[in-house]
């Protein structure tokens, strides 16, 4: 067992029982007031990083439907399908009587749902604050508080190990990160970002730009990073965009290339953070021997 385990195992311990379960109210991502009289039993979950962090906070039982890209864990993979952020099915929705709906911001469905009389919570986290804010309003809506708490201080520090680990060789490059076709890249001010900055990379993209900003693809030749991070399903097109033969990384081959399930992992700001900091230390070290 490890050091960091038995820790937690007593932070639990030292927690105590759940208290009585009372009305609760928070603050969604919308800047609405919702309120809850009791602990949600059955949930319908519409984004993946939500769905794996009731999962992960150990309610994956609650869950009566998830949307059509939620895989893990495992166990969530046979609940009833119903759409995704620009079709969700809202007959299915009511039919499966959920008592809370989580959705992320920029769901069209939410105004819908709520006329239907349905509880809706919306939550879409782009910034590791933002992560750790989500983590502990859900850990409050599911009555996991104090498990939402030590898997906050769980994801941190092994994050704070991955980056620790990484040889100096691999520190301080210049890092362009494509979050998909547009180009679209994450920036210093995602989720993504930070996790590039706490491994000791500089994005070229800055934070002001917004968290994943479309770029001119002749802004990444002008900032000439030394390593690209992109999914397969996006590499192909790199080769064909004009000037970017003269980019270092290109030039070098360093590029690292994400399976899908690896881009999954990298692109949901949940409680799989840390196991993505570990894709992008592996991608430096290998890049950088």
């Amino acid at each position: 067992m490890t050091m960091r385990l038995l820790c937690l195992m007593v932070l639990c311990w030292l927690a105590g029982p759940a208290q009585a379960w009372g009305t609760t109210s928070l603050v969604d991502d919308r800047g609405v007031s919702v309120t809850l009289t009791q602990s949600p039993r059955r949930i319908v979950s519409m984004l993946p990083s939500l769905t794996e962090t009731v999962c992960a906070l150990n309610a994956c039982e609650r869950l009566v439907g998830i949307d059509t890209y939620s895989n893990w864990p495992p166990a969530a993979q046979a609940l009833p399908r119903v759409g995704g952020l620009e079709d969700a099915n809202v007959e299915r929705i009511v039919a499966l009587k959920p008592d809370l709906v989580l959705l992320a911001r920029s769901a069209r469905v939410t105004e819908r749902l709520e006329a239907l009389g349905l509880k809706v919570l919306t939550l879409e986290p782009r910034s590791m604050k933002d992560m750790e804010r989500v983590l502990g309003q859900l850990g409050r809506v599911l009555d996991r508080e104090a498990e939402a708490k030590a898997l906050w201080q769980q994801l941190d520090g092994d994050m704070n190990d991955i980056a620790a680990a990484l040889p100096a060789g691999a520190r301080g490059k210049r890092v362009y990160f494509e979050a998909g076709s547009g180009p679209y890249a994450a920036s210093a001010s995602s989720f993504i970002g930070e996790t590039l900055g706490r491994l000791g990379a500089v994005n070229i993209v800055p934070g002001a730009l917004g968290p994943f900003p479309k770029l001119n693809p002749e802004f990444v030749v002008r900032a000439d990073p030394q390593i690209i991070m992109v999914g397969d399903r996006n590499a192909v097109a790199l080769a064909g965009r004009p000037g970017w033969e003269r980019i270092d990384a290109v030039k070098a081959g360093r590029i690292c290339v994400f399976t899908p399930a690896q881009g999954d992992v990298l692109a949901r700001p949940g409680p799989r953070m840390a196991e993505g900091a570990r894709i992008m230390a592996d991608c430096l070290k290998d890049k950088f021997k």
